[in-house]
């Protein structure tokens, strides 16, 4: 069975699956350089640099704080590479090595 197959297998099983996972993970922002997911339940959002593969998580407060700090990067440009340059400027917290597990 194929990906797309066992996909629309499950959703007959598991008609909300979709609405659970958007709980437990949200892609906020995906670009050539990072990856950035929300974790809504964990109050929590994971950087990913995909040039160097490494990443950061941050919970909380400085959760809260990087929120903040996406929304108001996005709210001045929008485009892939002011975003970027925002998230390059955590490069030193940007430190853990991305393994697949």
């Amino acid at each position: 069975m194929g990906p797309g197959r066992q996909a629309d297998f499950l959703k007959g099983y598991q008609p909300n699956a979709r609405l659970v996972v958007n709980r437990l993970m949200n892609i906020v922002y995906n670009s050539d350089n990072y990856y950035v997911v929300e974790y809504p339940l964990q109050h929590g959002y994971e950087v990913v640099d995909k040039q160097s593969s490494r990443g950061t998580y941050f919970q909380g407060d400085v959760a809260l704080k990087f929120r903040q700090s996406m929304i108001g990067a996005i709210g001045d440009d929008p485009s892939p590479d002011n975003v970027d340059e925002f998230l390059s400027s955590f490069g030193v917290l940007i430190n853990f090595p991305m393994v697949v597990h």
